[in-house]
């Protein structure tokens, strides 16, 4: 018996079809999936497959993004190519939602750092250590990865830090770093890691507006608890 394809289909079926004729919006996940893998085994469609394969997920794309390589290729259907396909369609989509965030990088809440920062910090493994670079109206300049460290840790290097926002003649910054623990309070460590990068940029008249703790759904805002 031979793989059921998307080309074997009734036309109404065919999502490629439909994608064409009724647009994108109109096809549901395990369609656009259906149409990156292409095919799927002998028992079963494209489509039912990338059913099967969300249902994995409580039909959650986020933590679909989230499978390895390993996991989805233990899917019977699934090898290496097909895998590395939704990998890389997950992983375009995660950056294109970071180009709309960044189309209006103006910062006034912690909120609207967790809303740009968590994509990239909140489902890490390890920890991760960012600054946001300010200008005088609150626009970001940049945001810049510092350091990557381990599963509790990881080192800072408070004179590089500011001679990136010398390079960019920033008037202020925002530090942002993950706890993969999930956990959401500063450590000790956290606490003096900012006290003194803040006194560090006195002399420079650069402002530390906040620190944020990053996990996978909430975070911790240390000018928010009154931290800094």
């Amino acid at each position: 018996m031979k793989k059921l394809t998307i080309k074997s289909w009734s036309l109404d079926d065919r999502p490629r079809e439909k994608l064409i004729t009724k647009g994108k919006s109109i096809l549901s996940d395990a369609e656009l999936i259906a149409i990156l893998i292409g095919s799927g085994n002998r028992e079963e469609s494209a489509v039912d497959l990338s059913k099967r394969i969300l249902d994995s997920v409580n039909n959650n794309i986020y933590e679909l993004a989230k499978l390895p390589l390993e996991k989805l290729t233990t899917f019977k259907g699934i090898g290496e190519a097909k895998a590395i396909a939704i990998i890389t369609a997950l992983e375009l989509g995660k950056r294109s939602q970071l180009e709309v965030r960044v189309e209006h990088p103006k910062i006034n809440s912690s909120k609207q750092v967790f809303s740009l920062m968590q994509p990239l910090l909140g489902d890490l493994s390890h920890e991760e250590f960012w600054v946001l670079y300010l200008n005088n109206s609150n626009k970001v300049l940049s945001k810049d990865q510092i350091s990557k460290g381990g599963i509790t840790a990881t080192l800072v290097d408070v004179r590089l830090l500011y001679k990136r926002a010398l390079e960019l003649s920033a008037v202020a910054i925002i530090l942002c770093h993950n706890h993969p623990s999930g956990k959401l309070n500063p450590s000790k460590a956290d606490k003096q890691l900012t006290q003194k990068i803040k006194e560090g940029g006195t002399s420079l008249d650069i402002k530390l507006l906040d620190h944020i703790i990053i996990t996978e759904k909430s975070y911790f805002s240390f000018a928010d608890n009154g931290e800094i």
